[in-house]
């Protein structure tokens, strides 16, 4: 028994031995490093070359219920295999957002039979066919599943926004403005429709446009709804300005004769600011809701402009958003007709870089703060307190000690990578290449004023810049070097070093030359603008200059009724509120002990002022209930530029009506 047990024991042992020499032997041995799979071949470049044939493109939009646009297609082909592209890079986005993930049921056709396509593994907006023997065309039908809610879509019972990048695909391989489409359009029975597309024909509610380019389809978005006025802008005959107005509710449509004259001070400005025009026609597509989501998006003969419902019939309510048609009809100059070499791309899906944005939207953006004071939109007041009201917000956000100015014009194309939203604006940075840039043209404006003595000015630039081959709306394009030379055409300066310091170095101080320049200084008190006093509050009232965040009065932050009462929508990175513990997404309960309101936060603040407790406030985070104490006491520290007379006012002569 002993020495068979000794047995058992040593061919245990022996077994042990035996397995650890095999598994020594096994992780000895080298083995061949895993190596990636070869990508496949990229898409084709596209060549400056037509594509052979027409394609027919038909949607129908009857189904605005359920958000759904059929789509058919019919793509003249040859035999062999080839790629379809569903658009991703969108101009005016700046970045590749063409949500191709609502592209629903495609079937491809030949000859009346169903053939496969295969999506590319690595371009998801690329889609691989191969076209059968003696097949001549493609026939395809899809759907585009808009959001139901029309505030993310665009599309409601009453109002549509067709994009027509939404609902094509295109052959590869073509520059956009080598590919003929012609397009036609099903409407709801009883809607009417705006377009910078030219009519073939209309039978009922099926309506034919004429054959036109890719890029200018794209280009050329379509609005319709029940509820439809178009008002004449024009200037003259060789100028022809539309305003395309679609509401919820017909009385939204109404506008004082005071209010049309601000419009079309509008367009009379806009002329003599860049002394051309490069459209046969132009229209604002105009929607006035609370149901579909405002927006703003440039196109070289129209753009898609959308607002509250009360733009039109209580305007002292909209101050702050006039500049959306001055910002949008400026594109067609600053952006369309010329553009930054490298944001022009052949086609859709060519990769676009956005180096100069703070060119093609900031400078767009301060012309169309100018042109919203010069067509009276907004009274000199109100124009110095929006400017005010910029300086200020980046002497609260300390994002500029980090980040260029430069770097945010990558911000599209990051937003539209990395979707999560941004909960710190003022420390990221965001897209401050609109707002900031504002700024560095003012600073740019006045510099040339001084430098001339007042007989040269940033309009000049525009007229030299912009005022080239007039009536034509072939794009130029520009780079920085050509930016600066025309600024030194105007006025002889170092404009180079003037863009580097200010634009693509990180620089903490705020650029407030142009206002100190321009004849005023940055103040803060507790003098609310009378106009803010109209403002709907459930769109946001901000306290970011004071306590430091902004929240939601009734209605919620969208305006549209769905959201929170007492929603914090942006908390000022360092502020007071922020060391206090408070961040977006909160609702705000109580302060001070008593129930939330604008008017309640407002008195809290006036009361901190004199005395020294702090402000405590009830917040709510998802089922969390807490009580933070805010130890602020410097006002509501409302922003406004105060007149300098030892300087001459530049700054009004800016924005005073060009006679």
């Amino acid at each position: 028994m002993p020495r068979r047990f000794f047995c058992v024991r040593l061919s245990a042992a022996a077994l042990a031995i035996f397995c650890i020499v095999l598994t020594a032997r096994a992780f000895g041995q080298k083995s061949a490093d895993p190596q990636p799979v070869p990508l496949p071949p990229p898409v084709s470049a596209p060549l400056d070359q037509p594509y052979a044939g027409t394609i027919s493109l038909g949607v129908d939009l009857t189904n605005v219920n359920d958000r759904v646009l059929n789509v058919h297609e019919t793509i003249p082909v040859k035999p062999g295999e080839m790629i379809l592209l569903y658009p991703q890079w969108l101009p005016g986005n700046h970045s590749p957002s063409n949500p191709v993930g609502n592209l629903a049921g495609l079937v491809v056709k030949a000859n009346g039979e169903r053939i496969p396509w295969l999506r590319d593994p690595v371009n998801m907006w690329a889609f691989h066919v191969d076209v059968p023997k003696a097949a001549s065309a493609l026939d395809l039908n899809f759907q585009y599943l808009a959001p139901l809610r029309p505030q993310q879509g665009r599309i409601s019972t009453r109002i549509a926004d067709l994009t027509w990048n939404s609902v094509l695909l295109y052959p590869a391989g073509y520059f956009a403005r080598r590919i003929q489409f012609a397009p036609e359009l099903t409407l709801p029975e009883g809607w009417k429709f705006a377009t910078a597309l030219d009519v073939k024909s209309q039978s009922g509610n099926l309506v034919q446009f004429k054959d036109v380019p890719l890029n200018t389809l794209i280009d050329s978005p379509l609005y319709a709804g029940i509820n439809y006025k178009r008002v004449d802008l024009s200037t003259g005959a060789d100028n022809p300005v539309y305003l395309d107005v679609f509401a919820d509710k017909p009385e939204q449509l109404e506008i004082t004769p005071e209010e049309l004259q601000f419009h079309k001070n509008l367009v009379i400005q806009a002329q003599k600011l860049f002394n051309s025009h490069h459209y046969d026609h132009y229209d604002f597509l105009f929607s006035l809701s609370d149901t579909v989501g405002g927006k703003g998006l440039e196109h070289h003969q129209s753009s898609e402009d959308g607002t509250r419902a009360n733009y039109f019939t209580d305007w002292a309510a909209g101050v702050s958003g006039r500049a959306l048609l001055p910002h949008e009809y400026t594109h067609s100059w600053n952006g369309k007709f010329r553009r930054p070499a490298d944001l022009w791309t052949a086609n859709f899906n060519e990769p676009m870089r956005n180096s100069l944005l703070w060119v093609y939207e900031g400078l767009t953006d301060y012309y169309g703060n100018v042109l919203t004071a010069r067509s009276g939109m907004r009274t000199l007041e109100q124009a110095r307190d929006e400017i005010a009201g910029i300086a200020a917000s980046f002497e609260i956000s300390p994002g500029r000690t980090w980040r260029s100015l430069d770097d945010t014009t990558n911000q599209p194309i990051i937003s539209a990578h990395f979707s999560a939203p941004e909960f710190w604006p003022s420390w990221q940075r965001s897209f401050d290449y609109y707002p900031e840039s504002d700024l560095v043209w003012l600073d740019a404006d006045t510099k040339i004023r001084e430098l001339s003595n007042g007989q040269k000015s940033l309009d000049d630039f525009a007229k030299l810049f912009y005022g080239i081959d007039n009536r034509s709306y072939v794009t130029v394009t520009y780079t920085l070097e050509d930016l600066v030379k025309a600024l030194n055409t105007v006025q002889p300066y170092d404009w180079a070093e003037f863009f580097q310091t200010r634009v693509y170095q990180v620089e903490p101080q705020v650029p407030e030359n142009g206002i100190t320049r321009g004849g005023y200084r940055l103040v803060y008190n507790d003098n609310e603008p009378d106009w803010m006093k109209h403002m709907d509050q459930s769109r946001g009232t901000g306290f970011s200059t004071s306590i430091g965040f902004t929240v939601s009065g009734e209605g919620g932050p969208n305006g549209d009724g769905n959201g929170a009462r007492g929603m914090i929508t942006n908390v000022v990175w360092d502020s007071p509120a922020f060391k206090a513990g408070v961040t977006p997404e909160m609702e705000l309960e109580a302060v001070n002990d008593h129930a939330f309101s604008v008017a309640n936060l407002r008195e809290a603040i006036l009361f901190a002022e004199k005395n020294a407790a702090p402000i405590k406030l009830l917040l709510k985070r998802e089922n969390e209930f807490l009580t933070v104490n805010v130890d602020y006491h410097g006002g509501l520290r409302y922003p406004h530029l105060e007149r300098v007379e030892s300087v001459p006012d530049r700054l009004d002569a800016i924005l005073a009506p060009v006679q």
